[in-house]
């Protein structure tokens, strides 16, 4: 039983008195969560889309339930359906309605399970909860008991939180909101009684930051050929800030060498990932070891790096200069670090390439370091100019990680997922490595990139998981789908980024995005006024490229051509007018066109691609002896003959038929001047994808690949033509309207906390 106690002075009666006629919508956690969680809905009272109003007769900053006293700003537990966990909420109003029933006004509280985490919440403390900017009316008598939850102060490491937390029943540090799913920091003012926290990422200083921002240092994990960074550095520092790839990692030996080439002062590493955290791991008791690196930062555990032996070696033998017996080979110095087994000797360990003195780079060798007991000053010397000359992080060095770790698992291009075990498919353990990664590094900021199949494949499982990982590292974040199109690419591929900028080109949306995820499609609102530029077609981006045949072999040419459209002149753009793109070496060369070079397809399916006609839509289907029956099923032509190749196999092979229950028109198909492209893929055999070019017959370019991409053509691409092509393909779009994300975090970077 529930009764109002202590009514409020008039003067805050009569202030309040204003809001209580206005209309309230009847909306609680449960509803609001309806549509992002079915299986989780927690509704007391059947969803009414009719507004309720609700007038108060009069206000009270007590009230008493059940013999328990209850003042504005407490927290409390409230019932919830039965079998269900009660819900929890902080008291913001108390009231009496005109028809004389005790009302409270709730401001809820998120547990969780009650986020997009959902499942995982396991990944979060148990104690720990969000504040939410929902509020509703109910009933006084729902309040159950009171709950004791403690507000604890962000921007403080995990070790530090966790000695702050106050005796209490539960503790909230963060804020959960429903656009974009986002976590935000509590802001520094307290929220006990009502919130006018904004929508973007807490600040630490304020918007008045400082003119002149220090260099910030980035780490692109599963970098590929470096897109991802690229299109970051370039728009931090149109906003005046400068972010530079210091490292990059990547298992392609080739995207290697291109990012390198178009990155000069980057530090490239072909390596996994795994063996790069390993490596860190080990580099980190290196540094410790030989005393150039805070010990705070490293577990006292990790100290004992020599083995016993090691240490007990005679002084005469740690001397370098000592005379070296003839059966061994003298150290002359030590040239890189690997985690991993580069001998193939299946005894994966830290691993030292050697320079023997004497002997020439073809001479050196890969030395696991139990073997360099005996050369510890040198091991010293390695260690202390890579310490100095940052070839690898420590904890506290790398401000910003971004990376896409490889989505074959859940991609809808592989066939082959297993929805039951997401992340025990080998296929995607790259987002727990790419996690563990961030805890170790503890960066201020992180951008993951991946394709939307992350929200479909398995109830967006691997997107909550990271999400929860995030999250329990005290991370703010927040979810947004954007597609590529809707930012002047010609290629429609939406892929999920932070939601800052707005689109500025016209799409039409193409493929579905799950009903809970809804809330994360970066778009304008209904009646949000915008003004979007024309979408950036096929022509637009490829109509100036020098015509070339199936057989070109040539890597780099002169355009011959001009420029037609404003995105042709800005991808034309010259390395030293690309910002982070420049370097002294290359910064005088000429303006030329490199890899518009096409895969070479085989002479039967050259012979049948000169056969498609040079229109809209062509594709296999326009060949001899196919039909389309009315349901849109291909079906051969029984009153012909089937036609065959020079070769002697068929003109139209059996896959196109069969391909997606005869029903595809993609085998062999036409690219069109007025079109987009779905998405750049990796592999360029015309079977079962639309490649073909539009009025030649071949299929695109790496460049023409690239330019959907929004790679400047300066950008250069090593490896074989198959190998630059997965290198287009596995990149993430950055051109120069995607870069308006990347001038939103310049904007943002100087004042976000973690």
């Amino acid at each position: 039983m529930g009764r109002l106690a202590k009514r409020t002075s008039t003067r805050v009666a009569a202030k309040e008195s204003n809001h209580s006629k206005a209309k309230r919508r009847k909306l609680n956690l449960g509803e609001q969560q309806h549509q992002q969680q079915e299986d989780n809905e927690r509704t007391r009272k059947a969803l009414n889309e009719e507004e309720e109003v609700l007038q108060a007769r009069c206000h009270y900053t007590q009230a008493s339930v059940d013999g328990c006293l209850y003042n504005l700003g407490d927290d409390a537990y409230v019932k919830a359906e039965e079998g269900a966990v009660d819900y929890i909420a902080r008291i913001v109003e108390l009231f009496e309605s005109v028809d004389g029933e005790p009302y409270f006004k709730a401001r809820w509280f998120y547990r969780a399970e009650d986020t997009v985490i959902k499942d995982l919440a396991c990944l979060v403390d148990r104690k720990r909860v969000f504040l939410s900017d929902v509020e509703d009316d109910n009933p006084l008598n729902c309040i159950v008991s009171k709950a004791k939850i403690a507000e604890v102060a962000t921007n403080m490491d995990l070790e530090a939180k966790q000695k702050n937390i106050p005796p209490c029943d539960l503790y909230y540090d963060m804020k959960y909101t429903l656009p974009h799913l986002t976590f935000l920091n509590i802001n520094n003012e307290s929220n006990r009684r009502d919130s006018d926290a904004s929508s973007t990422i807490s600040s630490e200083t304020g918007s008045n930051s400082p003119i002149g921002q220090p260099e910030m240092s980035l780490l692109d994990l599963y970098s590929g050929c470096g897109a991802m960074s690229t299109g970051l550095c370039i728009g931090a520092s149109l906003s005046g800030v400068k972010l530079v790839t210091r490292w990059a990692i990547d298992i392609n030996p080739h995207a290697c060498k291109s990012l390198k080439f178009n990155h000069p002062e980057t530090k490239v590493r072909n390596e996994a990932a795994d063996d790069f955290l390993s490596l860190l791991k080990e580099w980190a008791k290196l540094c410790q070891y030989f005393s150039i690196y805070d010990t705070d930062k490293v577990p006292e555990q990790s100290l004992n790096f020599m083995s016993e032996e090691e240490e007990e070696e005679e002084e005469e033998e740690n001397d370098d200069d000592a005379n070296v017996p003839n059966e061994e080979f003298e150290v002359e110095r030590l040239i890189a670090v690997c985690y991993g087994d580069p001998n193939k000797t299946k005894k994966p360990g830290v691993y030292f390439k050697v320079r023997w003195k004497g002997y020439g780079p073809s001479e050196d060798t890969w030395e696991p370091i139990k073997g360099l007991g005996k050369c510890k000053e040198k091991l010293k010397e390695f260690v202390t100019k890579g310490y100095r000359s940052n070839i690898l992080p420590l904890p506290g060095d790398v401000d910003f990680i971004c990376g896409g770790p490889p989505c074959q698992g859940v991609s809808g291009f592989n066939r082959f997922r297993n929805p039951q075990a997401a992340l025990e498919d080998i296929k995607n353990r790259q987002l727990l490595v790419f996690m563990d990664v961030i805890e170790y590094l503890k960066p201020k900021y992180v951008l993951m990139e991946n394709v939307v199949d992350i929200l479909k494949f398995s109830g967006g499982f691997l997107a909550r998981y990271a999400v929860g990982r995030l999250v329990s590292m005290d991370y703010q974040t927040r979810l947004g789908i954007m597609a590529a199109g809707s930012y002047g690419l010609p290629q429609f591929r939406l892929r999920k980024l932070p939601q800052y900028p707005l689109p500025t080109h016209e799409i039409v949306a193409r493929g579905v995005i799950p009903n809970e995820f809804q809330e994360i499609i970066v778009a304008y609102a209904n009646n949000q006024p915008c003004q979007l530029e024309k979408g950036v077609l096929l022509s637009d981006a490829i109509s100036d490229l020098p015509l070339v045949t199936n057989n070109e072999s040539e890597d780099e040419r002169k355009y011959g051509t001009v420029a037609r459209t404003e995105f042709q002149k800005y991808i034309r753009l010259r390395r030293h007018d690309v910002v982070n793109l420049s370097s002294v070496q290359m910064a005088s060369r000429p303006s030329l066109l490199y890899d518009h070079r096409p895969f070479q397809v085989n002479n039967d399916d050259y012979e049948r691609v000169c056969r498609i006609p040079k229109k809209k839509g062509a594709n296999f289907r326009d060949l001899p002896g196919v039909l389309v029956s009315p349901d849109n099923k291909v079906r051969w032509d029984p009153s012909m003959e089937r036609v065959m190749l020079k070769s002697g196999k068929p003109l139209v092979p059996d896959y196109a038929m069969k391909f997606e229950h005869q029903s595809s028109t993609k085998p062999f198909g036409r690219l069109w001047w007025d079109e987009i492209v779905n998405t750049v893929v990796t592999r360029a055999q015309p079977h079962n994808r639309i490649l073909l070019h539009p009025s030649q017959d071949r299929v695109l370019t790496i460049r023409e690949n690239a330019r959907l991409q929004g790679f400047p053509d300066c950008y250069q691409l090593f490896g074989p033509v198959k190998e630059r092509y997965i290198q287009v393909g596995n990149a993430c779009s950055s051109s120069s309207k995607v870069l308006h994300w990347d001038h939103a975090f310049g904007q943002l970077a100087p004042r976000i906390s973690r």
